[in-house]
């Protein structure tokens, strides 16, 4: 009996983030993430390991309140606590926006975990590139 070799998993799971390019001009949107779920004590570690050293220590995040699952009002990050916050804003339901004192503040564009692959990767190249394409359109925002 032989056995067909299977690639070993990764420990963690590809980071799936796409950051607009560094320009002298502000942008309204620094990029689009596309998250498994929409548990924040899982992904949002994730996301803050994957982002630029130079974006220094996030210290708060800010999500739409009526997506994500519920939420403590903190979270412990590779030992940075990082305030929670949840917004019912109807003007950016599928934003986050991340803040790091002294150095920014970030908005991200949030793929729904349940987009299709193809359909993701459209709404994140429109969110780092050309952002008039209708990204609110595609996100089902009318």
């Amino acid at each position: 009996m032989t056995t067909a070799l299977q690639p070993a998993l990764p420990a963690h799971p590809v980071l799936r983030l796409h950051l607009a390019p560094h320009g002298d001009l502000p942008r309204p949107i620094d990029g689009a993430w596309w998250p498994r779920s929409y548990d924040l004590l899982v992904e949002l570690p994730r996301l803050l390991a994957g982002l630029p050293r130079d974006w220094g220590q996030i210290t708060s995040a800010t999500v739409n309140g009526a997506v994500w699952s519920a939420t403590p009002g903190r979270i412990l990050v590779s030992n940075q606590v990082v305030r929670l916050r949840r917004s019912l804003a109807a003007n950016a339901p599928h934003t986050v926006v991340l803040l790091a004192p002294g150095r920014g503040r970030w908005d991200l564009v949030v793929v729904p975990p349940d987009t299709a692959e193809d359909a993701a990767e459209s709404l994140m190249a429109a969110a780092t590139g050309d952002l008039e394409v209708g990204l609110g359109d595609e996100l089902g925002e009318r």
